[in-house]
C-alpha cells in the first residue's frame, strides 16, 4: 500500500528531525549531471554509483537515490541492501523500472522526472507525423532501391479527404493529454492542424478541448491522426484494440510514443495488413527490443523508431534541487506517485 503524501511528510519531518548527521544522495553516472548545480545542501553529501553494478558499500547508508537507466539487477540490490532510503527521484517520465523492482512504496517516497521529457518526446512525436503524412519513409525506401518515386512528387491533390498528407487541417486527436501533449500541441496548431485531446478528465486545458475517454466512440471516426502518449499501468493496457482501431478511418495514422503496452499489436498489424488504417509509426512496443520474429518488422506502412522519442532529460538537475528542498524542509514532493 503507497502512503499518502501527508504520512510521506510527517515520516520525513520525524527523520529528520532525529538525524545529526548528513544525509546521503547517490546520483547516476548514466548521464551527465551538473553536479554543480545540486551542491550547495550543508546537511547534505552527494555521491556518484554506477547504475549497471552494485551498491558500494559504503554508499549503503544513503537516504536519497536519483536513478536513470538503472538496471533490474542494480534495482533489486538497493531494495535489499538500502535500509535507510526515504525518496527515489526517478528522472523517468513513467518509472516503471522503480516501481516493479520491489521497494516498500509505504516507506519510500517515489517522484517521477514527468516534464524533463516533454519537448524531446514532443518533437519526436511531430517528426513521426510529419514522415507519415509525407512520406519520408517510402521515398527512403525507393532511394535505396536507385528508384525514382514519381508518385509521391509533381503534381499532388490539396488536402484530400481520404488520405492524410498534410498536418494543415488535419484532425490529431491527443490521447493522454499531460505535459507532452501541451508541448506538442503549440507546434501542430501552427502548422494548421486541429487538435482535439482524451484524457481521464473532461475540460479546456492550454485552450484545447479535451473528452473523457467514453467519448472515444464518437471522437475516433472523425480521426486523421491518432497520437498516444499513456502511460504504461494495467489500466491502458491494449487500449487501443481491435475494436477502436475498427471505428478508425481507413486513411488515418495512429502515432505511439507513450508506451508500447497500450497497442494491442496482433490487432495492429491486421489493421495494417488488411489496409483498415492508413498506416501507423511507433516508437515503443510491448518488448522491447522489438523481437527478431515479430510481424512489425515487415508490416506495411509502419515506422519503426527504437524508443528513441525520449532518452535525455532536460532540467534534472532543476529538479533534483526543488525536490531535495522540499525533502530537507518537509513539503510534499513534486511529482510524487
Amino acid at each position: 500500500m503507497r502512503s499518502t503524501p501527508t504520512r510521506f511528510l510527517s515520516r520525513i519531518n520525524s527523520h529528520l528531525s532525529a538525524s545529526s548527521s548528513k544525509m546521503k544522495l547517490l546520483y547516476p553516472t548514466s548521464l551527465k549531471l551538473d553536479v554543480s548545480q545540486i551542491e550547495g545542501f550543508p546537511s547534505v553529501t552527494l555521491h556518484p554509483y554506477d547504475v549497471k553494478a552494485p551498491i558500494p558499500e559504503e554508499h549503503v547508508d544513503a537516504e536519497v537515490l536519483v536513478t536513470w537507466t538503472n538496471s533490474s539487477d542494480n534495482l533489486k540490490d538497493a531494495v535489499n541492501r538500502l535500509t535507510k532510503l526515504r525518496w527515489i527521484q526517478s528522472l523517468a517520465a513513467g518509472p516503471n523500472d522503480v516501481l516493479s523492482a520491489g521497494f516498500d512504496t509505504s516507506k519510500v517516497a517515489v517522484t517521477t522526472g514527468s516534464g524533463l521529457h516533454d519537448r524531446t518526446v514532443a518533437e519526436h512525436a511531430l517528426g513521426l507525423l510529419l514522415n507519415a503524412a509525407r512520406r519520408f519513409y517510402e521515398m527512403r525506401d525507393f532511394q535505396l532501391q536507385g528508384k525514382w518515386p514519381g508518385h509521391l512528387g509533381g503534381p499532388q491533390p490539396d488536402r484530400p479527404s481520404d488520405r492524410f498528407t498534410t498536418l494543415r487541417d488535419a484532425r490529431v486527436l491527443i490521447w493522454g493529454f499531460g505535459n507532452i501533449a501541451k508541448t506538442l500541441t503549440p507546434s501542430l496548431v501552427q502548422l494548421g492542424s486541429q487538435v482535439r485531446g482524451v484524457a481521464r478528465r473532461q475540460g479546456v486545458r492550454d485552450g484545447i478541448e479535451v473528452y473523457s475517454e467514453d467519448k472515444l466512440a464518437e471522437l475516433l471516426p472523425q480521426t486523421d491522426a491518432l497520437v498516444m502518449i499513456l502511460p504504461g499501468d494495467p489500466s491502458t493496457k491494449h487500449a487501443l484494440n481491435a475494436e477502436r482501431l475498427k471505428l478508425l478511418p481507413k486513411h488515418a495514422w495512429v502515432v505511439n510514443v507513450g508506451r508500447g503496452t497500450s497497442i494491442d499489436e496482433d490487432a495492429l498489424y491486421d489493421a495494417l495488413v488488411e489496409e483498415r488504417i492508413g498506416g501507423a509509426a511507433l516508437d515503443v512496443f510491448e518488448t522491447e527490443p522489438l523481437p527478431e520474429p515479430s510481424k512489425l518488422w515487415k508490416a506495411p506502412n509502419l515506422i519503426l523508431s527504437p524508443h528513441a522519442a525520449g532518452g535525455r532529460p532536460q532540467g534534472a538537475e532543476q529538479l533534483i534541487v526543488e525536490n531535495l528542498r522540499k525533502f530537507l524542509a518537509g513539503q510534499q514532493l513534486k511529482n510524487l506517485i
